[in-house]
């Protein structure tokens, strides 16, 4: 149960020799004040009743004001006891204080400008059209976290599928950053587990193909006669390279220097999750770096020409956005390629990444040293080829009916 109390705060006595008078909340040992916009006189003040004495000049007025802010407090706090028992002095004091639990919209706000700060312009760019659509379905309106409910969420979902016509895995991508958002404020105190309607409502997502392609499929792409030295060609080979390399995500093959190579490995810190890892190149990746090796290279220099050396990347939005612009006309030469090919699999560059996957599980190697090689947080997601897998062994043995 919480308590309150009022004291003066002798400590912080003006020029006039006056003191403010707090409000303090008191639950499970932590404290929280509020002023409650009033100063007296020490000598005017019975810190043993808590209220000013005869001798201030307002004194049954003062004592009336005092009593009703009280009242107030201890009012709050027991309608938020009532709902949880973990409320904490923090979420009391932003109740009295008429904040209830703050604007979702404003907090969203500050997470995007949060991830600008640390150079997260990814995470940023996909946040903020998130944050765009949610502006553009609110209008003028705030929106307070209090206001998030089970029925606004099933509201927010019909708009995105029914007017937007969003898909229900990019409706899922959407409200999982609310989701995150909530978890944050409540690790913030700023929001009450009761108060958190992702416990009752539950996102939706669909499960979706990860395209890869056979080795006889990935062949083909090896031996299609492309012209030498044309982007075709450039993007051809970056898109091989990776099916060998350990499923190297374009960001990261982008920025590769021949300062990442050992003569046998790739070394690098991954661009999307900062963590390092070393990958053995077999034959065919080092066939492909051959033909970009002219003489000695400065360690600084890009392996794969897309990149320009004498451009500065640091700037994480220069190289967010030349990342992106790459990667973009990589894809759309990989579909040139594949149509060439005949290949009837849908394919974009992160295919390359899945097809390493499964030709790697298929040649023996561990559940843990793929994920190693991947960067995968979690081994879950490296058991999904291993899925994959075992459907089409499954629909190899339908042959026999």
């Amino acid at each position: 149960m919480a308590s309150v109390k009022v004291i003066l705060k002798e400590e912080k006595i003006n020029k006039a020799g006056e003191a403010p008078v707090y409000l303090r909340i008191i639950k499970d040992r932590k404290s929280k004040y509020i002023s409650i916009g009033l100063r007296v006189k020490p000598q005017d003040w019975n810190s043993d009743l808590c209220k000013v004495k005869k001798s201030h000049p307002n004194m049954g007025r003062t004592n009336a004001f005092i009593a009703t802010k009280v009242a107030e407090a201890e009012g709050v706090a027991l309608d938020l006891q009532r709902e949880s028992k973990f409320v904490s002095p923090v979420q009391i004091k932003k109740v009295i204080m008429g904040q209830s639990t703050g604007s979702f919209l404003k907090y969203f706000a500050q997470y995007l400008t949060a991830l600008e700060k640390q150079g997260k312009i990814s995470t940023m760019s996909k946040a903020t059209a998130v944050y765009s659509k949610l502006k553009s379905f609110l209008g003028t309106s705030d929106l307070l976290f209090d206001e998030v409910t089970v029925n606004f969420l099933n509201q927010y979902e019909a708009h995105l599928r029914d007017e937007l016509g969003n898909s229900v895995n990019t409706i899922y991508s959407n409200i999982k950053i609310f989701r995150k958002l909530f978890n944050d404020a409540m690790g913030e105190d700023l929001v009450s587990y009761e108060r958190n309607p992702f416990r009752k409502w539950k996102i939706k997502q669909e499960k979706t193909n990860k395209s890869f392609l056979t080795e006889e499929e990935l062949e083909l792409i090896v031996q299609l006669p492309l012209k030498e030295g044309s982007k075709l060609w450039h993007h051809r080979n970056l898109f091989v390279f990776a099916t060998y390399a350990g499923g190297l995500r374009i960001s990261d093959l982008l920025q590769l220097k021949w300062g990442n190579f050992s003569g046998t490995h790739i070394r690098l810190a991954m661009h999307k999750t900062g963590d390092p890892v070393s990958i053995f190149l077999p034959n065919k990746a080092l066939e492909i770096l051959q033909y970009y090796r002219q003489g000695e290279q400065k360690k600084s220099t890009y392996i794969f020409p897309f990149f320009n050396s004498d451009t500065d990347y640091s700037d994480p939005r220069v190289l967010y956005k030349a990342i992106s612009s790459a990667t973009a006309y990589a894809n759309k030469n990989l579909k040139t390629i594949i149509s060439r090919t005949g290949i009837e699999t849908p394919v974009s560059f992160h295919s390359s990444r899945h097809t390493f996957a499964t030709r790697a599980l298929n040649k023996n190697a561990s559940m843990e040293q793929v994920s190693k090689l991947m960067g995968h947080s979690s081994i879950r997601t490296t058991q999904i080829y291993a899925k994959i897998i075992n459907k089409k062994l499954d629909e190899a043995m339908e042959l026999f009916n």
